[in-house]
């Protein structure tokens, strides 16, 4: 059997219904709570989207994280957004990050899928393995955030290295 570099999926059960995971990726107030220090979306007609109101698909984006200096920006468009469980948008390196919610064996979980990986060795490198494991650590603080209120995130841009920034 031959490694797909092109895609990774990684689940998560969160004890939280489906539609607050939901808005946790899809509403600027959800993102800033357990994944990025700035989540701005613009709508398609250049007004700028509310922090409490869910994106819709054709809404751009500008993210900065905790742990990095504002030079360490991502920019991306929101691909799809059903208001209940499916989140799709661009990512680095023209990957695609889908988001799923889903009840499974009474439990909920959250799947995120990203492709479009590049097979290129900095798309394996980069995209690949790095975005594993920045997705990894983010999806065990979305749940540790929902679970419990507690954020891990690093929010001193002073620490570098380390695994939750």
């Amino acid at each position: 059997m031959q490694y797909d570099w092109s895609t990774f999926t990684k689940r998560i059960s969160i004890k939280a219904d489906a539609k607050a995971i939901y808005n946790s990726w899809a509403t600027q107030q959800g993102l800033e709570e357990w994944f990025l220090r700035l989540a701005a979306f613009v709508k398609p007609d250049g007004t700028p989207r509310d922090a409490q109101s869910n994106v819709q698909a054709g809404d751009t984006y500008t993210w900065l994280w905790f742990g990095y200096g504002d030079e360490t920006v991502e920019y991306g468009k929101v691909l799809q957004a059903n208001g209940i469980d499916s989140f799709q948008f661009t990512f680095s390196g023209g990957c695609i990050v889908n988001v799923h919610v889903k009840e499974e064996q009474y439990e909920t979980v959250c799947v995120l899928t990203q492709s479009n990986i590049p097979l290129t060795e900095e798309g394996k490198v980069n995209y690949h393995l790095g975005c594993m494991q920045g997705w990894t650590f983010y999806l065990a603080n979305l749940k540790s955030f929902l679970e419990g209120g507690i954020d891990l995130r690093n929010k001193n841009d002073q620490l570098h290295d380390v695994i939750n920034a």
